[in-house]
């Protein structure tokens, strides 16, 4: 089946405001960059948001927290927007900040068709507050939703017409997850190919679970924080 959309405006039609939106990357790594800018765009509100984290105050997720569109985020790290930590000081944003490698699992369960799990990261922090408590091996853990959403939003390297995706790199961190736990899920690619062009061996998320895909423009590949050896 040919998933391959003209371009990102016909990718993004049927998101509307209030829904809940997967957002794949890892850090600036391998964000959906065309997708945010044309939400950006079409102004939908009230979003809320799960993601690695909020983007920066003039890129990724941080552009449509400027634009006041996001309502809620459900991320790991969020320490590179001022913008965010501004909204969130000041009541204007929900935030609920889960465990990293929590937030990859409640992802990875949702696509799964797992309602809930077991885990001992966040115990004895806020993170458990109000949730059940067992003991397994004599260590306490506490019990964990899964996470969907209306849709999910993904960025590959290469990926072909009936929607087999490849990633590169950090990449991988969340994409892969997030692509299985969306009810419809939107690839955009660096590149795009026939089917057949890609190897089966490697790759990474079936086609069965992305339901659009289309080739990106104008990737920037910003860099959060550069580091570099004094000379």
């Amino acid at each position: 089946m040919n998933k391959v959309v003209h371009d990102v405006q016909e990718a993004i039609q049927g998101i509307e405001n209030g829904m809940t939106i997967m957002f794949g990357g890892f850090g600036l790594c391998g964000i959906p960059e065309n997708c945010i800018a044309a939400l950006v765009r079409a102004g939908v509100r009230d979003l809320t948001c799960i993601s690695n984290n909020a983007g920066v105050d003039d890129f990724g997720l941080g552009l449509l927290l400027k634009n006041k569109q996001i309502k809620k985020m459900i991320s790991s790290y969020v320490g590179e927007n001022d913008e965010f930590e501004r909204q969130m000081l000041s009541g204007e944003l929900e935030v609920d900040l889960i465990p990293q490698g929590s937030l990859a699992e409640r992802c990875r369960a949702g696509g799964a068709g797992i309602p809930a799990f077991f885990t001992p990261a966040g115990y004895g922090t806020e993170v458990a507050h109000g949730k059940e408590v067992r003991i397994f091996n004599g260590k306490p853990h506490i019990l964990e939703s899964s996470l969907t959403a209306d849709f999910a939003i993904v960025k590959a390297w290469k990926g072909d017409h009936f929607g087999n995706l490849i990633y590169k790199g950090t990449a991988r961190n969340f994409n892969p997850m997030m692509a299985m736990a969306g009810k419809i899920t939107i690839a955009e690619v660096e590149i795009l190919v026939e089917p057949g062009d890609l190897d089966p061996n490697f790759i990474h998320t079936p086609g069965i679970f992305v339901q659009r895909i289309f080739q990106g423009e104008k990737y920037e590949k910003r860099i959060e924080q550069r580091t570099i050896r004094k000379r």
